[in-house]
């Protein structure tokens, strides 16, 4: 039989074992409960993620929708185009080749574009990019007044924001870029994919934030 002294004994080797488990549970447990943490973080991230990207989508298709009710009028005459919130116009609406010389006719579909398109950029603080776009097809050596295919887009999309300013729009809410023969929506390969691509496009975009004006320091008085 066991006496005292060595159950005494037994006792004492069998307390360190159950102390390592017990470290051992409360170091998986502590591990479980990280990892849950972890995942609950994770999960929370992705739903606030795609909260964020319906909240994104709606905004954009109310945005595409009220551009489209603003522009009503003009889409419906099939001479203007709305595609992805970029108002778009046929090169050849506005202009004869290789000119930058405003049609009457460009001119008069422009005008019926500034007051739904002043109202609309008004509600929503933006301005209203104008870019000028051309085919691959180098100018004719005739024609000396561009240098090429840049400065044409470049001239002709000045010609429309000055003509949309005459007729109206602010100055402040509307500006000209170019890009030449890039950004072709048709291949190039024959003459309906280039005048495709012979196009001026409108479209409203975010203002910049103006740079905060620091206030200068004032004079140190020297009593």
């Amino acid at each position: 039989m066991m006496d005292l002294d060595d159950r005494d004994d037994a006792v004492e080797q069998t307390a360190p074992v159950w102390a390592v488990f017990g470290d051992l549970m409360s170091g998986l447990l502590g591990a479980f409960v990280l990892i849950l943490v972890g995942m609950l973080v994770v999960q929370m991230d992705l739903v606030s993620s795609l909260k964020q990207e319906v909240e994104k989508r709606q905004q954009e298709e109310q945005r595409r929708m009220a551009l489209e009710h603003a522009l009503a009028g003009p889409l419906a005459s099939g001479r203007v185009t709305l595609n992805d919130g970029r108002i778009g116009i046929s090169g050849s609406v506005l202009f004869a080749a290789g000119s930058d010389e405003l049609r009457a006719d460009g001119r008069q579909l422009l005008k019926s574009l500034v007051e739904p398109l002043r109202v609309y950029l008004g509600e929503r603080q933006e301005m209203l990019m104008v870019s000028g776009f051309t085919d691959d097809t180098l100018l004719r050596d005739g024609n000396r007044r561009f240098a090429d295919n840049l400065e044409l887009s470049a001239q002709r999309a000045l010609t429309v924001t000055r003509a949309l300013i005459d007729e109206g729009m602010p100055s402040s809410q509307v500006f000209a870029a170019a890009f030449g023969a890039e950004q072709p929506v048709a291949p190039n390969a024959d003459e309906r994919g280039r005048a495709q691509n012979r196009r001026v496009e409108m479209a409203p975009v975010p203002k910049t934030a103006p740079a905060p004006t620091s206030t200068p320091p004032s004079p140190i008085r020297h009593e």
